[in-house]
């Protein structure tokens, strides 16, 4: 099993700086963009999981029902699906990717080799968490950037995972750009207080003081309720004063 980096870890070396809200010496910069409490993905794996899942079922039963068939490619890539998808649900991101194990193809390959299905689709989805997370930001990038979301969730992660992607590569225009799409595409009590967050937490280690209290004071107003207002709260009273 593959050591769990997530979308993605702290960066050894950080130094510290002052935490606006408490004044106490903790990690508050750049790397807190990319990393908050518990991470987005480990909360909402099963969530992810089961609407990727969900949205090839739902295909695969369409074609059965209405043609009493299920197209003979798509049925092939649903199939070479479920051994990755099973490493992938371990974090075992490496396996899942290139060798989930039986002589069964991995993500990449189903992204490769099944173009046009819905399960080559969702393969690149998966395909780009899982190269973020080994590390491989360049290639999280392509097979991201190549999805096709058909569902109101994974818009929002696609976005944020790239914005990771460019962050670990040192480009924070790009990422910037990416987070303030995933913070718009994001509309559920789970997603939106989430890039919200690290959006403006990405403002706030760039300087960006204005636009920063903008993005925290949405985030408390429209998601009251989330764990991430607290902490928006904090940075709405250090901001305004």
């Amino acid at each position: 099993m593959s050591t769990r980096r997530n979308i993605p870890g702290r960066r050894p070396g950080s130094g510290p700086v002052k935490n606006v809200a408490t004044g106490n010496e903790e990690i508050v910069n750049i790397v807190e963009v990319k990393e908050h409490a518990q991470d987005f993905y480990v909360r909402h794996q099963k969530l992810i999981l089961s609407v990727l899942t969900g949205l090839i079922l739902l295909v695969g039963g369409y074609l059965a029902y209405k043609y009493a068939y299920v197209e003979p490619k798509e049925k092939a890539a649903v199939e070479a699906m479920y051994q990755a998808e099973v490493q992938f649900a371990r974090d075992s991101f490496a396996a899942a990717l290139d060798n989930p194990g039986g002589g069964t193809e991995g993500f990449a390959s189903i992204a490769d080799n099944y173009g046009g299905t819905k399960a080559g689709n969702t393969a690149k989805f998966y395909a780009g968490i899982c190269n973020l997370n080994l590390g491989k930001y360049e290639e999280a990038i392509e097979y991201l950037e190549d999805y096709s979301p058909g569902d109101d969730i994974t818009p929002a992660v696609r976005y944020g995972a790239i914005g990771d992607a460019y962050a670990e590569l040192g480009d924070m225009e790009k990422a910037y750009d990416h987070y303030e799409k995933a913070a718009g595409e994001a509309e559920d009590e789970f997603s939106g207080p989430y890039y919200l967050n690290k959006l403006g937490l990405l403002q706030f280690a760039q300087k960006k003081n204005d636009e920063a209290l903008k993005t925290f004071k949405t985030l408390a107003d429209k998601y009251p309720m989330s764990v991430e207002a607290r902490e928006a709260e904090k940075f709405v009273a250090r901001l305004e004063k």
